[in-house]
């Protein structure tokens, strides 16, 4: 069980730090939504943070393979959910974003739903 969790930890920390690094890099070379088809995808993808990013990313989904491979899926899935927790402190702490009176409450609903999760 141990590892399971040491696992899911793994993957809920590279996609969190994944989606800072895209951000930084996307705050570097903005991307329009218009743009997504044309050929400045391309340097936005090998935009070095952006990049790093989705090596993280990709590199935690292979991690989350591993897990599903050893737990339920209605077990698993959820707990991926503090990922969300860890974002919104890492957008804290490395863009200054504010954390809401509301946006508290939605992070401890999810901490109390991962608890649960964890417990059955």
């Amino acid at each position: 069980m141990i590892e399971l969790f040491a696992l899911i930890a793994v993957a809920v920390l590279l996609a969190s730090f994944g989606q800072v690094c895209m951000k930084k890099g996307l705050n570097e070379k903005p991307l329009d939504v218009r743009e997504i088809f044309s050929a400045k995808i391309f340097s936005t993808v090998f935009e070095p943070n952006v990049f790093l990013g989705l090596t993280l990313y990709v590199v935690s989904a292979v991690v989350y393979l591993t897990i599903l491979s050893k737990a339920e899926i209605s077990y698993v899935y959820p707990m991926i959910a503090i990922g969300y927790v860890i974002t919104a402190f890492l957008a804290k702490m490395y863009f200054n974003e504010s954390i809401t009176a509301l946006r508290w409450v939605g992070i401890l609903l999810i901490l109390g739903g991962v608890f649960l999760i964890a417990k059955s």
